[in-house]
């Protein structure tokens, strides 16, 4: 195969477009010399003639123009190349991974990644749903680049590997059915359900936050029911069969269920984005963490009013 010298092509163009030596040399800023020497070299390594002469001149070979011809998609796709560089530089352009818990996905990613492409369309997001705990584990091991989690889930913010930052604080409602006696009170506090059912998974992250909240209010809930997906949960809380303590991310806007605020002892949960630490000096990842930044400072975390 013969070899390409793609600064030494550049010349042979530049000459098609000049004309002459001198004035191939006077663009480029080379001795004319030093411009046939390289031409004498690029034709030896290609192994055919590329300049002729023509009187005190010279004129481009048929191998030069075939040549010529193919190094121009070359000249092309470098272009793009660099210009795909230049916007990656500038945060215009990259992939970003991101792992997040389920209820971050439709109330923060999702409204992040079409902000994102309206902006930056040339920011590729990929997601992939993780349990709380395990989104760190994804990030150590880097198969993404950022993960969004719960503080309560995260390790140390003393941790040397991460870097985190603090997203949004989700107030925690209580679901009840429409029926309920407490359903239109006044005010609710969480010993007021002190003797009802409730429904929250059997372990993990949400049966810890659940039992915590309810043993600081001063009572350890009676579990009715154990499920660990939303839909289920809100779908059993429809049908009189128990209360629970929802996100508000998670809850959205669901009809057949009342949604209830507690005062001033509500339980929240901290939502946190964390990174490997000094990744948050890439452009794109930096520019992904301000959306989602973004997002969560809006009225509500899915971006409404």
């Amino acid at each position: 195969m013969a070899e390409w010298d793609l600064r030494k092509l550049r010349i042979l163009r530049t000459l098609r477009e000049r004309g002459t030596v001198t004035a191939t040399a006077e663009a480029l800023h080379m001795t004319p010399s030093a411009v046939s020497q390289q031409l004498t070299n690029l034709a030896r390594q290609l192994g055919v003639p590329l300049l002729e002469a023509q009187g005190r001149r010279v004129r481009l070979t048929d191998a030069s123009r075939l040549v010529l011809a193919h190094a121009e998609a070359v000249f092309e796709q470098l272009e793009r190349a660099d210009a795909a560089l230049a916007a990656y530089a500038r945060g215009e352009a990259g992939e970003v991974r991101v792992g997040a818990f389920s209820t971050a996905v439709p109330a923060l990613v999702v409204p992040a990644v079409r902000a994102l492409r309206a902006s930056h369309p040339q920011v590729t997001v990929r997601v992939r749903e993780a349990e709380a705990a395990e989104a760190y584990e994804l990030l150590a091991g880097g198969e993404v680049d950022l993960a969004l989690s719960l503080a309560a889930e995260a390790p140390s913010a003393a941790d040397p590997r991460f870097t985190r930052l603090p997203l949004l604080t989700d107030p925690l409602d209580v679901a009840l059915p429409p029926g309920h006696p407490l359903a239109g009170a006044g005010t609710l506090a969480l010993t007021d359900l002190a003797e009802e059912p409730w429904i929250f998974g059997g372990s993990g992250p949400w049966s810890d936050i659940t039992r915590r909240a309810c043993e600081a209010a001063g009572f350890s809930p009676h579990q009715g029911h154990s499920a660990a997906g939303w839909t289920a949960i809100l779908a059993m809380v429809e049908a009189g069969m128990g209360v629970a303590l929802v996100p508000r991310m998670a809850a959205g806007r669901r009809e057949g269920v009342v949604l209830r605020e507690l005062g001033a002892e509500r339980p929240v949960r901290h939502v946190v984005a964390a990174v490997r630490k000094g990744a948050e000096t890439g452009r794109a990842v930096a520019r992904v963490l301000r959306v989602l930044g973004d997002t969560a400072a809006a009225g509500r975390p899915d971006g409404g009013t």
